[in-house]
């Protein structure tokens, strides 16, 4: 990038102006032969999330038993997109719009263990996790550079796992994302035309429905959407309507870490360990645009996504955004719900 000043050194995010797109942009761009190393993760041998100054920085924020042993530990990320330092620097270039790449990136060290996933660590540790999620969520919301926060997950090389370890990341960005925005948008429409929470809604009829429910619990539906993306993909969603993740109650935490859980033994039982990312969605902060937003409680509904990675996108799914399901939603959730969640 050709930038003068102090900013000429950070990551830039760049507007779209055709679909409205944020991209990010690397102030030092990698070579053609830095693409073909290796992005296996590590099977053995070093690995810093093993290690007590796991991320190469302090520590953010950590729980720890009491012999003062680490069990979740929240650092930076190893190679932050995003920075908390600096000003926004929001500039035209032409017809073109860019502002500095100001944000969080964080990593969440789910597990000590480097082949432990949290849901085989006991009850107590997914819930660690979600705990730490909410705390996080909370602390970073008070930054009012920051415009939304997204929760997710790479698991297997496929998702994006460079890493091996278990862990999730915590990204907090000046601007809503494109897919997010489309989502929130969507449900405002729904929400002016029906005045009801679409989200709600997909609970009633998958309910009424039952055949692509997956699982139930006091506080949370699990199911196969009914135009999902990916095979097997499935959403969770609380059955208490709130927009926002931060929220959540005790009793939700518990439960929705129960969830996790048992999702994810299943997946990986049924599909022999897929790879999988997940998204947690939630609300935006609505400081910025208060009067925009003033439906927000009503309409939006925070949600999780969990997408396995069973087969590479197509030039046609690229090119069109329209997905080819080779399992469907109805099979899929029956697959899910039959198989067993225990070792």
């Amino acid at each position: 990038m050709k930038e003068t000043g102090d900013d000429r050194n950070m990551n830039e995010i760049r507007r779209e102006p055709l679909l409205g797109r944020w991209v990010s942009v690397l102030s030092e761009s990698m070579k053609p032969e830095d693409y073909l190393s290796s992005m296996e993760p590590s099977a053995g041998g070093h690995c810093d999330l093993c290690e007590e100054e796991s991320g190469g920085s302090e520590e953010i924020y950590s729980v720890r038993d009491e012999s003062g042993k680490w069990l979740v530990r929240v650092v930076p990320a190893m190679v932050p997109v995003f920075s908390p330092e600096g000003d926004l620097g929001r500039k035209g270039v032409g017809i073109y719009d860019r502002m500095n790449a100001i944000g969080v990136n964080e990593m969440l060290i789910e597990s000590p263990q480097h082949n432990v996933q949290p849901e085989d660590m006991g009850s107590d540790q997914m819930l660690r996790v979600v705990e730490t999620f909410t705390s996080r969520v909370i602390e970073l919301e008070k930054d009012v550079r920051i415009r939304h926060i997204m929760i997710h997950k790479n698991c297997g090389v496929p998702s994006g796992d460079a890493c091996g370890h278990p862990h999730s990341l915590i990204t907090a960005t000046p601007v809503i994302p494109k897919r997010v925005k489309e989502e929130l948008d969507g449900a405002k429409q729904y929400y002016e035309y029906k005045e009801r929470c679409i989200f709600c809604d997909f609970m009633r009829e998958e309910e009424r429905l039952k055949e692509r429910v997956v699982m139930e619990t006091p506080y949370f539906l699990v199911f196969c959407p009914y135009a999902a993306r990916f095979p097997f993909e499935f959403w969770i969603l609380p059955r208490i309507h709130n927009c926002s993740f931060r929220d959540i109650t005790e009793e939700e935490q518990r439960d929705l870490s129960e969830t996790l859980s048992i999702m994810f033994r299943k997946l990986r039982r049924l599909l022999k360990n897929p790879p999988y990312n997940y998204v947690l969605h939630t609300a935006p902060s609505r400081i910025p645009r208060r009067n925009h937003w003033h439906t927000l409680g009503e309409d939006f509904h925070w949600h999780i996504e969990v997408m396995p990675r069973l087969k590479s996108i197509g030039s046609f799914e690229l090119g069109s955004g329209m997905y080819t399901l080779t399992t469907s939603p109805e099979d899929a959730a029956k697959y899910l719900k039959e198989v067993s969640h225990g070792d």
